[in-house]
């Protein structure tokens, strides 16, 4: 019988080699038949260990707020890098100890209780930058709370709130050695604790939550943030007002995510959004708005033409 024969070209001297086709041939056919055979070899792909939300919440239980932003950051690129999955189905529990965790200090005291200080000092100023890190902090944990809490939402939920978490605790870096620079730090000035009784009061109803955290305590940053930044400019704190530029910047992301999921739990409930908005507000004791308004904030932040002309309307009438 004929032998058939193959031709090989050697890369270096070229010289040419003759083999049989038939053992190759044989070759090829047992590894055939071995990939045949492993193809029903049960296997378990790699999973990640970690969950994202079970993590989400050790976060939010850490006291310090360094670590916590630290453990943040972490957590993000753990889940960006496919080493934590969401696991949306998952139930979780809080822990005995109570949430969130925070340092010892600062004292927190009622709004009312909050001294304004004056802006020509350098104290007054820490104050103020002290003011917004501790919201900074709690926004670190609102978005915690948020990832951890909440099961059986769409995966896109959670990275949207792990990615608020995120630059929360950029934020609240950023002011943190602010005021180092000043010579102060977190927990130097008393504070109050507004933002965290609202997320109690939403702790049982994830639509309340979008309504009430990020589109109307969140979003209020998005107005106060242009005249704060304006009085540390003409106190020549140029650096601290370049901090509120970022800031802003982020936080109109944080309200759109919020405007995102807040329709989105409506129109999953067949709800019309403003009814339900003005409804959740009175039912929760939700803050009353008050102007001036950044409109092209808020507008960039998702709010429709509906609801920026309620709020024009409330600010035509404040100004009476």
């Amino acid at each position: 019988m004929a032998r058939e024969w193959r031709r090989a070209w050697m890369r270096r001297d070229r010289t040419v080699y003759c083999k049989p086709v038939v053992p190759i041939v044989r070759a090829r056919r047992r590894r055939a038949f071995v990939c045949l055979f492993m193809s029903f070899v049960p296997t378990s792909s790699p999973q990640p260990e970690r969950c994202v939300r079970s993590d989400a919440l050790a976060a939010l239980g850490e006291p310090d707020p360094e670590r916590k932003a630290a453990l943040v950051a972490e957590l993000r690129a753990a889940w960006q890098d496919g080493r934590a999955a969401v696991l949306p189905q998952r139930v979780l529990s809080a822990p005995e100890g109570g949430l969130p965790g925070r340092p010892a200090r600062p004292e927190l005291v009622e709004p009312a209780r909050l001294e304004r200080r004056s802006m020509r000092s350098p104290q007054g100023r820490a104050a103020l930058l002290h003011a917004l890190a501790h919201i900074e902090f709690n926004a670190i944990n609102l978005a915690l709370d948020a990832v951890w809490r909440f099961p059986r939402m769409p995966a896109e939920f959670y990275a949207d709130w792990l990615k608020v978490a995120a630059e929360e605790a950029h934020h609240y870096s950023l002011l943190a050695a602010r005021l180092a620079q000043l010579g102060y730090a977190y927990g130097d000035f008393p504070a109050h604790n507004g933002l965290w009784e609202m997320c109690e009061r939403t702790a049982g109803d994830v639509l309340a939550r979008m309504a009430l955290v990020p589109r109307t305590l969140e979003a209020r940053g998005l107005d106060a943030s242009p005249p704060i930044r304006a009085r540390l400019e003409r106190a020549g704190d140029h650096a601290s007002a370049a901090i509120l530029d970022v800031i802003l910047r982020d936080e109109i992301g944080h309200v759109w995510i919020g405007n995102r999921w807040f329709r989105h739990l409506c129109d999953d409930a067949r709800l019309d959004p403003h009814a339900a908005y003005e409804w959740l507000a009175s039912q929760y004791r939700a803050p009353r708005l008050r102007g001036p308004f950044n409109f092209d904030a808020r507008r960039s932040a998702g709010f429709d033409d509906v609801e920026l002309a309620a709020l024009a309307a409330r600010e035509a009438v404040d100004a009476r």
